[in-house]
């Protein structure tokens, strides 16, 4: 482990460069896949966008849900690095499948839950790996999980500007067998470097490992592949199945709260809070690869200075934008840091709810003049002309923009309160 914490934003540990460039090819293909996702199932497996939704909700919903399980897994089963080996085994897989996908139709289910279940071991890790590299407090931590979330989006930005068009020009398995590549890459970037994180990791990685719970994992793997294929098969019964899933999540949350410290209890209260803010702004990132990509095919004109944009790829400018500011903002972060001076987290969820709120009204307010647009509603299949589905796409984008806005505004209102609650003192029990 480091020992030493310099506070310059690049005087970062040496297995910081190692994990950044496996999460880097590792996000090349998996947002390689979800951002052509809903337009191949429209295209290429005949869904109507409402079916494609629905599916692709389905879908998102289990790839973040089994994290949990994935990072239970790399703390008390395997380890965290050999859970993150087995995670881009199993995602490669998924992404290969997908590409078949194109021969048999009904193998499409199969792959998500592939990919679902391969993306739950693997996502957690590369982070619980990161953050076991620095001391506690260590100045860095924030710049260098900024810095993290940047090779997250360099890998986005890479495959949404390309596998559109590869796509587009070669077809979809191509597409899919390049991003099964992204994960090979992942992998050998790994196992060339592992030696620096040789002495970091959870408990298991320090033992040998045990049989009986790789035994374990690989069966439950294979379990939950079919499980997660039957629960897309079955939407109304995935739908039931979360609910009842955030109600248990969210009892057992509480239970683990109440029985803690004020201290504790406290800083429980504000996670919570805090992810239900990340919920808001999760349903608001899900636009992209779902409602955005259609707008952008039926309601945008595909041409910039003369050159013609696959319109799918203009997803691609989301990365673009975080890659160019997040080292501002690590940069910010560590300096502040520093200087003991540094925004607290609910601050920072605020700014980003209230950036969220004011992109979306922007673009409300240029959809009434024929510009930029997302919807949460599938336009009907009848409807083609883009002057008839601008209304829809306006008005709910207009509403989306104005709830948003209103939970900045309460969010603002409580960053006082729950900075207090952070910083309770250790000596009020």
């Amino acid at each position: 482990m480091n020992t030493t914490a310099p506070t310059g934003l690049l005087q970062q540990p040496r297995p910081f460069f190692m994990i950044f460039f496996v999460e880097l090819w590792e996000r090349f293909g998996y947002y390689g896949v979800q951002g052509i996702l809903a337009v191949f199932f429209v295209k290429q497996l005949g869904f109507s966008q409402e079916q494609a939704f629905i599916t692709f909700g389905a879908f998102a919903a289990l790839v973040y849900g089994l994290i949990s399980i994935g990072g239970y897994v790399g703390d008390h089963l395997l380890g965290t690095k050999r859970t993150l080996v087995l995670g881009a085994i199993v995602l490669a897989i998924g992404y290969f499948m997908t590409g078949m996908s194109l021969l048999n139709p009904d193998l499409i289910f199969i792959a998500l839950g592939t990919i679902a279940v391969g993306n739950g071991l693997f996502k957690a890790n590369p982070a619980s790996l990161l953050s076991k590299c620095y001391l506690p407090k260590d100045p860095r931590l924030d710049g260098a999980f900024t810095l993290f979330y940047m090779s997250i989006n360099i890998g986005s930005l890479l495959s949404l500007s390309l596998a559109p068009v590869i796509a587009d020009k070669f077809g979809y398995a191509v597409t899919y067998n390049l991003c099964g590549a992204g994960l090979i890459v992942a992998l050998l970037v790994y196992f060339a470097c592992r030696g620096m994180v040789k002495n970091i990791g959870s408990e298991p990685d320090h033992k040998p490992l045990r049989f009986r719970n790789l035994l374990l994992v690989l069966l439950g793997t294979v379990v939950m592949v079919f499980l997660c294929a039957w629960l897309m098969h079955n939407v109304k019964v995935a739908n039931l199945v979360l609910i009842v899933l955030s109600i248990v999540v969210t009892i057992f949350f509480f239970r683990e709260a109440f029985r803690l410290d004020k201290t504790g209890r406290n800083k429980m209260f504000v996670a919570f809070i805090l992810m239900i803010e990340a919920v808001l702004f999760y349903i608001l990132y899900a636009q992209m690869p779902t409602s955005l990509n259609f707008f952008a095919i039926n309601n945008v004109h595909h041409e910039i200075l003369g050159f013609t944009i696959n319109p799918v790829s203009f997803q691609a400018l989301n990365p673009f934008w975080v890659v160019v500011a997040s080292p501002v903002l690590a940069a910010i972060y560590t300096r502040l840091g520093s200087k003991g001076k540094d925004l607290t987290m609910p601050m920072k969820f605020t700014l980003g709810m209230f950036l969220c709120a004011l992109g979306f009204l922007t673009a409300a307010a240029a959809f009434l003049l024929g510009g930029y647009v997302a919807t949460f509603t599938a336009v009907p299949e009848n409807i083609t002309d883009p002057l008839q589905t601008l209304p829809i796409y306006t008005g709910v984008f207009s509403k989306i923009g104005l709830v948003t806005l209103a939970v900045t505004v309460v969010m603002a209102i409580m960053v006082p309160w729950l900075n207090r609650m952070i910083n309770t003192p250790d000596s009020a029990h």
